[in-house]
C-alpha cells in the first residue's frame, strides 16, 4: 500500500510539471522531482524537507560540497552528484544560449554574458573574455579562483591569456559570493595594474564586470577604468 502511495505522488508531481511547469513549485516540491531519479521506490518528500533544512535553502544545498551532502544528508555519492550538477549544468546551459562567438558590444551585455560564466559558482573567479575585432567572443578563460588580492600573478596570466587566444580587446569579470557589487580597492587597483599591462601590448580592457548573484556593475559605466 505504502508503495502505491508513492508511486502515485510521483505521478502526480511528474504530471503537474508537464502541465504546469516549475514556477508555481515550492523549493521541497523542485528537489522532490530531482530526487525521484536518485532514490526509488522511497518517499522523498521528507527527506527533501530536511535536506533544504540542512542546508539553509535550494541553492544552498546545490552549491555545497558532494562530500557534506553524503554526510549531512545521509544519501548515497551518486545522489549528492546530481544535486551538485546542478550549477554547472545551468552555467552550461545559459552560456549555450549564447552562441558561438557571441557579440559583446556594449556594458549591459558584458554584465549578462559575466553573471553566464559566473552563475552559482561560491568561490571568487576571475576571467578574462578575449575579443576579436568585431567584439566577438574568441574564448573566455577562468585565470584566477580564490580572494583578489594585488598579487603580479594577474597582469602576467592575463597578458599570456589575450596573446595566447590573439585578442583584439578583453573585459575582466569576476564574482562577489557575498553578495556586494561594489567594487574594493583591490578590484580597482588589479584592474588599474592589468589595463597597464595590457596597454603595452596594444590590447584594450573594454571593461571589468563584478557580479553578484544576478547584479553586476560595470567599471566602464562608472569611469572606474579612465
Amino acid at each position: 500500500m505504502s508503495k502505491n502511495l508513492h508511486a502515485g505522488h510521483r505521478q502526480r508531481l511528474k504530471a503537474r510539471f508537464l502541465s504546469e511547469g516549475l514556477d508555481a513549485f515550492e523549493d521541497h516540491q523542485v528537489l522532490e522531482l530531482l530526487l525521484f531519479y536518485a532514490v526509488p521506490r522511497k518517499d522523498t518528500n521528507e527527506l527533501a524537507h530536511r535536506m533544504i533544512k540542512e542546508f539553509g535553502s535550494l541553492a544552498g544545498l546545490f552549491e555545497a560540497d558532494v562530500k557534506d551532502i553524503v554526510r549531512r544528508c545521509g544519501v548515497s555519492e551518486h545522489t549528492a552528484i546530481l544535486l551538485a550538477l546542478i550549477p554547472s549544468l545551468s552555467r552550461r546551459y545559459f552560456l549555450n544560449k549564447w552562441g558561438e562567438k557571441p557579440l559583446i558590444n556594449s556594458s549591459s551585455k558584458a554584465g549578462e554574458y559575466a553573471i553566464s560564466l559566473l552563475a552559482g559558482r561560491i568561490y571568487e573567479a576571475f576571467y578574462v573574455i578575449c575579443l576579436d575585432s568585431q567584439n566577438r567572443v574568441n574564448h573566455a578563460d577562468m585565470v584566477h579562483e580564490g580572494t583578489i588580492n594585488e598579487a603580479v600573478v594577474y597582469p602576467r596570466l592575463i597578458v599570456e591569456t589575450a596573446l595566447r587566444h590573439q585578442a583584439n580587446s578583453v573585459i575582466l569579470a569576476h564574482n562577489h559570493p557575498g553578495g556586494s557589487t561594489r567594487p574594493s580597492a583591490a578590484d580597482i587597483n588589479v584592474t588599474k595594474r592589468i589595463v597597464t599591462a595590457l596597454e603595452s601590448i596594444s590590447i584594450k580592457v573594454l571593461d571589468h564586470i563584478i557580479v553578484a548573484g544576478d547584479k553586476y556593475v560595470s567599471f566602464a559605466e562608472r569611469g572606474l577604468l579612465d
